[in-house]
């Protein structure tokens, strides 16, 4: 194990051993200066991203800031205790739930949205405790990301977050794929280390045959193409009937025109793959079905346009993994019976989002069905995303949530927490008693 790495850890120890972490004035200055460091480091920041993904803020910035001043509007009632009914053992008690931070946690974060994902569940630690961070994949990005105090920011890919995971922590919270997310838990489960996994999945939409087709052209470029498809709550194939297919596909042309103008690689507001390695991967993808619009790329610029796939079949190589780019699928079904039951028959998604004018196909027939058969886990349950009520990637940032643990590789898994954000917040209930207390 590296020095560093260890030395970093020791220094969060002591930190937290001190207490210096628990004092509520503490956590505000913290947060504060998080908010501070989002206002004075806004243009290096703003030119990282643009270097690696021609990201723009709202994907970035503005999410950290609305999660600070989230935190900061309800931190002093989180931190109170709450009083829990008694029963016959803890009568002449008082009985009530104190939360205590879990000590030292580990932040890994993926490459897609390095700052927000990073410093989103850096919000919650400081709330609660205590953080050392890694970002992985976004070169440029990571450069600002400079903490202070008691935090420690290690920048790299799978050599550095091996070694980190050698190290002890109280609480390690992992937002990547399922295949790192299995070592992520290996190394954790040897220190009996809580985790939140936030993982992938292939999130399915449906499209019935009455909806409002151009809102829902809008909603499905916006939610596929926003940062270039590298969103794991992005819709990732359209099921729709044979007759919907095409009417969709002139309203999803009007909508990538109307978002992004007719070339959409001049467009300021279309991202860039982040890689070589992952732009040969998505365009390998295109090969699936028939370019019904779009196709485009440019290896040089990392540049693939927006991109529709008609007539895909259930075996084509585009639905075989998530995507993670800004290619969509079209998978024809001749009703909603046989939606329910190609979704069902595949990995449980990250998100579903359902279309539909019918009230029928909308609650009970359709969310339900799904809401049965795709066995959430405790607490848990798919996003339904309603036509006219709804916008894609909204349930993103729920709040408040409480999501339990889903044991799968390709749904999100994320652990109970105490506070009421979900997989954002790292402190534990502790159950105490003031009067007859057990030894």
């Amino acid at each position: 194990m590296g020095r560093g790495c260890r030395g970093r850890r020791v220094r969060g120890s002591e930190a937290v051993g001190r207490g210096r972490t628990r004092a509520a004035e503490h956590r505000v200055s913290q947060l504060e200066a998080l908010r501070r460091f989002l206002d004075e480091k806004k243009q290096p920041i703003l030119d990282a991203m643009a270097s690696d993904m021609r990201k723009v803020e709202l994907s970035e910035i503005i999410m950290v800031k609305n999660e600070v001043n989230y935190a900061l509007n309800n931190l002093s009632s989180w931190m109170k205790d709450k009083g829990v009914d008694k029963n016959l053992v803890t009568q002449l008690d008082t009985a009530f739930i104190r939360k205590e931070p879990y000590g030292v946690v580990l932040i890994i974060g993926p490459w897609n949205y390095p700052l927000q994902l990073i410093l989103v569940p850096l919000v919650g630690a400081i709330v609660a405790g205590k953080v050392k961070g890694e970002g992985r994949g976004s070169p440029h990005t990571s450069s600002p990301l400079q903490l202070q105090d008691c935090f420690a920011a290690v920048t790299g890919g799978p050599a550095e977050m091996t070694q980190l995971l050698e190290n002890k922590f109280d609480y390690i919270f992992f937002t990547g794929s399922p295949q790192v997310g299995k070592i992520v838990m290996a190394a954790a489960a040897k220190h009996l280390t809580p985790l939140t996994l936030e993982l992938g999945g292939k999130n399915p939409c449906y499209v019935a045959d009455e909806s409002d087709l151009q809102n829902v052209a809008n909603r499905l470029v916006w939610g596929r193409c926003f940062n270039a498809g590298q969103t794991c709550v992005a819709p990732d194939y359209v099921l729709c009937s044979v007759e919907t297919q095409e009417k969709l596909l002139l309203a999803l042309r009007h909508a990538i025109t109307q978002f992004f103008g007719p070339e959409p690689r001049e467009s300021p507001d279309f991202a860039r793959i982040i890689s070589d390695k992952q732009f040969q991967r998505i365009r390998a993808l295109l090969g699936s079905g028939r370019v019904a619009i779009g196709g485009q790329t440019d290896e040089r610029d990392r540049y693939i346009a927006p991109t529709v796939l008609a007539d895909v079949q259930p075996s084509d190589p585009a639905m075989q993994e998530e995507i993670f780019g800004p290619v969509l699928p079209i998978v024809t079904v001749p009703n909603v019976d046989e939606a329910i039951a190609f979704i069902n028959r595949r990995e449980r998604p990250l998100a579903v989002y359902v279309f539909a004018s019918d009230s029928k196909v909308r609650g009970r027939d359709l969310g339900q069905v799904l809401a049965e058969d795709s066995h959430p886990g405790p607490g848990q349950a798919p996003c339904w995303n309603w036509s006219f009520t709804c916008s894609l990637l909204v349930q993103c940032d729920p709040q408040p949530t409480t999501l339990g643990p889903v044991s799968t590789g390709g749904r999100r898994c994320l652990a109970p927490h105490t506070l009421p954000r979900s997989g954002h917040h790292s402190w534990r209930d502790a159950a105490v008693w003031e009067g007859l207390q057990a030894s």
